[in-house]
């Protein structure tokens, strides 16, 4: 059992932190306040091939492995969570699906420019009446000569009116309820239509959009993988982003510990800094043992991921852990800033928006829990899901 990291590993960390630290630290709090998606930072983010850290280099990657990436998420959601998710949704939720479940041309055809930066990516499964019951969706894909026609609206789509390539699931078999009739398909964004924008609690320099597919007319080579699993794409989808999103919760957590332990240190009431007082000593213990626990998960789930190993159940408890400690620990953070913490002036109330996300997208934390008590009990039917 080795917890060390690689020399490899802990330079693509080091770099993804020098970046959050020059790139991203200083606006922030602009981006937050002016809800502005930073479109010009993701160009520079894929210099650095950290818009692909885990593609292999033959398709525009960097190369790096799954724990590399886990490590870049951190790092920038330690900075600004928004950014994390949508570098989360590009690279776990549409590039590397199509790298997975891709013919040999569509793989060659669409996931460079988007290992590349040179188009974003989004994905699209969630519908009205059809969140963490995924099988429930009602767009529409139907036969048209050697393509399909769909139509159909989606909410709640990370980047949508940003993204060039969309992974887009619909209904191919009208007949057959539930999973059973869902295939997935690779759209531009030449056959979408954005319809609005989400004003959210928090991520509020990521865009989240409600989609429309009007009558689009898209050619055979566009269904990924085969016609109707396209559930199956999806849920291996959500077992690998769940480890992206767990990450984005540990980089939200470690960033409210680090503002509210040097806070700590300096605030001074009744004659001595308050770190010297034990109920604020005993939230820090707290606090810092549950984010070396979540990372623990997060670490341990991203390396079964790499080494071809089973890892829903190990993604669900990551995820679960990681989110539910992001919200108690900035909540935590502002308990240790006190008045000043429930003001704009320092950032820990922007984590504690930032973190509630994390334990309702990529599956809620009530989902979490029946994918791990599943797995645990041995019971494997599965059709509930969430993008």
């Amino acid at each position: 059992m080795d917890f060390q990291l690689t020399q490899d590993q802990r330079e693509i960390q080091a770099l993804a932190r020098e970046v959050a630290q020059a790139e991203i630290e200083p606006h922030v709090a602009e981006w937050d306040s002016e809800h502005r998606f930073p479109r010009e930072l993701y160009p520079k983010l894929a210099q650095l091939g950290l818009m692909g850290v885990c593609i292999p280099e033959e398709y525009g990657g960097a190369g790096a492995d799954f724990l590399s990436y886990v490590l870049v998420l951190e790092e920038l959601s330690r900075a600004d969570a928004g950014v994390g998710v949508t570098v989360a949704v590009h690279t776990s939720a549409v590039t590397l699906p199509i790298l997975t479940f891709g013919t040999d041309e569509q793989r060659s055809r669409f996931v460079p420019p988007l290992a590349r930066g040179e188009a974003m990516g989004a994905f699209a499964l969630t519908e009205a009446e059809a969140g963490s019951d995924a099988g429930a969706l009602r767009t529409r894909a139907d036969q048209d000569g050697d393509g399909w026609r769909i139509s159909g609206a989606k909410q709640f789509i990370s980047t949508a009116e940003h993204a060039g390539t969309f992974l887009l699931f619909a209904r191919t078999d009208q007949e057959t309820p539930g999973a059973a009739g869902i295939s997935s398909f690779i759209l531009d964004a030449d056959h979408v239509r954005v319809t609005g924008r989400e004003e959210k609690l928090g991520l509020n320099s990521s865009v989240t959009n409600s989609i429309v597919v009007e009558d689009a007319l898209v050619a055979r080579d566009r269904l990924l993988h085969d016609e109707n699993q396209g559930f199956r794409v999806a849920m291996a989808t959500l077992d690998a982003g769940r480890i992206g999103i767990a990450a984005q919760a540990l980089g939200i957590a470690q960033a409210a510990y680090d503002a509210a332990r040097s806070y700590a240190l300096e605030r001074r009431q009744f004659g001595k800094r308050i770190a010297e007082f034990q109920a604020i000593q005993w939230k820090l213990a707290d606090m810092a043992t549950e984010i070396d626990a979540a990372r623990l998960l997060v670490y341990r789930a991203a390396w079964l991921k790499e080494n071809g190993e089973p890892h829903g159940e190990a993604g669900a408890k990551a995820k679960l852990f990681a989110s539910e400690t992001a919200q108690r620990q900035t909540a935590e953070a502002i308990q240790i800033f006190g008045g000043y913490g429930f003001t704009k002036e320092f950032p820990v109330e922007r984590y504690f928006r930032d973190a509630k996300v994390t334990e309702i997208y990529e599956g809620t934390s009530e989902i979490q829990r029946l994918v791990i008590a599943r797995s645990i009990l041995g019971l494997t039917e599965r059709s509930f899901a969430v993008s």
